[in-house]
Formats: C-alpha cells, sequence, structure tokens
C-alpha cells in the first residue's frame, strides 16, 4: 500500500513541476512578446512566474533550481533534463549532422574494392575505368589501396600518428643478382578467355602447317590439370637437354660452350639447385655436330636411356633459342638489366595436310599444352612483356617422354650472352611457381 502511495505521489509531483515550469515560461514569453523581445521593463507576471518556479525547484527539483538560464528560452530546462535523466542527453546529441562518414568517392571506392579489385582510378582521379593490357587482361594498381590506407590514417589518435610506421622490406637480390616478383603485376579475366578466339589471339601462335582446335584447346582443361609435383630434393626430378646443342649467340667465344645455349642450361640448373632446392641433371650430349635435320631422332634415344635410369623425373626441359630475322631483338628491360624474352613451343602430333600422325604419337599433348599454358600465364602475371606467345607446330619434337615436357626457346641469335643468362633466373622462378602450385590463383 504504501509503494503504491509513493509511486502515486511521485508522479503527482512531477506533474506539477511541469504544470507550473510551463506555467512560468507562458507568463515570461507573454511579457517577452509585449515587449518585443528586448524592453527593460518588470511586470508582476515575471515577478509571480519566477518566484512560483523557485520555490517549486527548491523543494521538488533542487538542481533545476541553480540552471543557468542566459540560454535560449527552453534550452535550459533540455540541458537539465539531459543532466537528470542521462539517455535523453545521449538520444539528443545523435544528430545525422554530427556524424563522421566515408565521403561518396570513398565509399564507392570500397565497394569496388570489395566486389572487383580490378577497378583502378583513371588518371583525372574521378572515374573508375578498367584498364587492361588486351581485352581480358587486367592491370592491377595499389594507388587505389594507398588512397583508401592515407584517408583511414584521418581522426587517428595523435599518440598512434606519432608512432613510426612499419616499412614494406624492399625485396633482395639473391645470389645470382636477380630479385623475383614479390606478387602479380597482372591478372587475366578467365570468362573472357572462354571464346576460343580470344584465347588464341591472346596466348598462341600457330604454325601454318598446323590447326588448332577448341577440342584440344579448352581453357578449362589448360587450366584444370594439377602440373605441381611434391619437391623431393634426393632424387633427380628435372631434366634440362639440348637437341641443338651448337646454338650461340651475337658475341658468344667460338669453342667456348658456356657462351651457348649449352651454358645457359647449366645456369638454368643452377639456378634451379640452388635457389629452389631441385636436384636436377643437365644432359650435355650434342646431337647436331654434324647437320640439324637429324636432330630429332639422335637425341630420343640418349634421353630414353637418362630417363629410364631416373624412373623419377617428372619434369623435361629441352632449352633452345630461336632463329629470327637479323636486326630484330628479343629483349626487354627487367629489374635494369637487358633480359632476353623467351617462347614455349609445343608439338601436336597434327599437320593440316595429313591430319593425325600416326607414328608421331603422343600421349602426352594435352598434359604439355597445359604445362606450357600454365607457364604462360605465370610468366605474364608476375613478368609481364619476358614471354612472346606460345609457338604450335605440327609434330613430335620429342615431347612424349613425360606429362610435363617444356620445350623453350630463349632468346635469339641476336641476343648477347649477358642478356640470356639474366633470363635464367626469371625462368627458374616461374617453374618453381607453377611446380611448387603457388603460380595460379
Amino acid at each position: 500500500m504504501n509503494k503504491k502511495w509513493n509511486g502515486r505521489n511521485i508522479f503527482h509531483k512531477c506533474v506539477l513541476v511541469l504544470l507550473v515550469i510551463a506555467l512560468g515560461d507562458f507568463l515570461f514569453t507573454g511579457r517577452s512578446s509585449s515587449d518585443g523581445g528586448g524592453g527593460s521593463s518588470f511586470s508582476w507576471k515575471e515577478a509571480l512566474a519566477g518566484k512560483a518556479e523557485e520555490s517549486v525547484l527548491n523543494v521538488w527539483l533542487p538542481s533545476f533550481a541553480f540552471a543557468d538560464r542566459s540560454s535560449t528560452q527552453g534550452s535550459w530546462f533540455l540541458n537539465m533534463l539531459g543532466q537528470q535523466v542521462p539517455l535523453f542527453a545521449y538520444a539528443g546529441s545523435q544528430e545525422d549532422g554530427g556524424l563522421q562518414t566515408e565521403s561518396g568517392s570513398t565509399y564507392e571506392r570500397i565497394l569496388l574494392l570489395e566486389g572487383a579489385s580490378e577497378y583502378t582510378e583513371s588518371e583525372d582521379g574521378d572515374a573508375l575505368e578498367v584498364p587492361e593490357t588486351s581485352e581480358g587482361r587486367i592491370q592491377l594498381d595499389d594507388k587505389m589501396t594507398q588512397l583508401l590506407q592515407e584517408e583511414n590514417q584521418t581522426g587517428r589518435p595523435e599518440e598512434e600518428e606519432s608512432a613510426e610506421q612499419e616499412e614494406t622490406p624492399v625485396p633482395s637480390a639473391d645470389q645470382f643478382g636477380f630479385i623475383r616478383a614479390a606478387g602479380r603485376s597482372q591478372e587475366y579475366n578467365w570468362s573472357y578467355y572462354q571464346d576460343f578466339d580470344a584465347l588464341i589471339k591472346e596466348f598462341y601462335a600457330v604454325d601454318a602447317t598446323t590447326q588448332a582446335s577448341p577440342a584440344r584447346l579448352n581453357l578449362d582443361s589448360l587450366l584444370g590439370k594439377t602440373m605441381a609435383i611434391t619437391k623431393n630434393p634426393d632424387v633427380p626430378q628435372i631434366l634440362i637437354y639440348h637437341t641443338h646443342s651448337q646454338e650461340d649467340f651475337v658475341d658468344s667465344v667460338p669453342g667456348d660452350s658456356s657462351t651457348t645455349i649449352m651454358g645457359a642450361g647449366e645456369l638454368l640448373a643452377q639456378i634451379l639447385r640452388e635457389e629452389y632446392g631441385y636436384n636436377v641433371i643437365h644432359h650435355t650430349g650434342e646431337y647436331d655436330v654434324e647437320a640439324r635435320d637429324y636432330a630429332y631422332s639422335n637425341s630420343l634415344p640418349a634421353i630414353e636411356q637418362v630417363l629410364a635410369e631416373n624412373p623419377t623425373i617428372e619434369v623435361v626441359i629441352d632449352l633452345h633459342r630461336d632463329e629470327v630475322l637479323e636486326g630484330r631483338k628479343l629483349v626487354m628491360d627487367l629489374n635494369g638489366k637487358p633480359t632476353a624474352k623467351f617462347m614455349f613451343f609445343n608439338g601436336l602430333s597434327y599437320t593440316i595436310a595429313h591430319g593425325e600422325i600416326e607414328y608421331l604419337q603422343n600421349p602426352y599433348i594435352d598434359d604439355n599444352l597445359a604445362f606450357s599454358f600454365q607457364m604462360q600465364v605465370i610468366a605474364n602475371e608476375y613478368y609481364p612483356g619476358l614471354t612472346r606467345r606460345i609457338y604450335l607446330k605440327g609434330y613430335r619434337y620429342n615431347m612424349h617422354l613425360r606429362p610435363r615436357s617444356l620445350l623453350i626457346e630463349l632468346g635469339a641469335q641476336t641476343n648477347t650472352v649477358e642478356e640470356i643468362r639474366n633470363a635464367c633466373a626469371p625462368i627458374a622462378h616461374i617453374l618453381d611457381l607453377e611446380l611448387s602450385g603457388k603460380g595460379l590463383y
């Protein structure tokens, strides 16, 4: 019974206070209005209202009695109510105009980054576009991410802003003086290359003697095959040899095989051993000394013997150099060094004139194609411009010995020995990315 009465008593007191305050405000407002808002006259209404408010507040709400009423009309009451009821004050402070939110441009960038990381900011800093080096190849750019990071720095506490920022370590050169690419420079939009013509245009050069078909060059098959291996440095897993051992370069030294394609093969083997931990055999047999015409036939028995003696070998690389018109130079700048471009080569055991070549059977054509294609993708994404398009020709070229068979045309006769040697390190890195399964996403 007492609790019920106390609750009613408090409620009645609050109502009485509010009525008195409302009466005071009304009387005071009436005075202000009659004076035009700025008069100095003092009426009995003002005195009566003030006395009533003061008497009630002193008894029932003492804190209101000491409030500063110099603020605008009504605001002193809201301020004091906020002090008495904190939740009311908090709710009143959450006005939209006082919130700090992302700008429209920043919000748009966040959405684009979350939904399509291929977007970059245009040169004028406003429009967003997708710059592609070819129709389906997307150039990555860190500028947008940097802008977002810089904008996120605003509003940080001073002590955090003054803290030292951890610097991203600059990649250092390996023992061969090569700086590996830390990540992809560009990525492919694979939906575009489901179209056969787009796939051929981007990745392949087809010799006039043969023909490429959608059944043979299927994107899902090319990307879908797993070409990675389990590394085991205790046994040979990679074989490097040279069908054309006598191929040399513009400044090769006569009689010095280290300045020919053989020297490039030895350097490639050394990098794969010392930098990546592979067990590599470099076969230095010479099969084109007297004539090049039968070099593939001459080398085949010897390579088959090496593989029979080392059944753990999973990767076979036939390293060549190409021959181009005099005056043409297959070279680019990579990490400040002149570096020879290279090309992967595949035989299809098919010519337009004769169709399938029955006596040049290759059960691993699809595997060979997937292997070179995946290597090409990695090369283009990590080292754009370093490779030429994959060349397809009609014969077999001894690529039937292992599923992971590569024929590489490294530079040409117009390249220097230095340019050729500079290309060996990126080739080794690309091969390791492929064999370790880290190259494709």
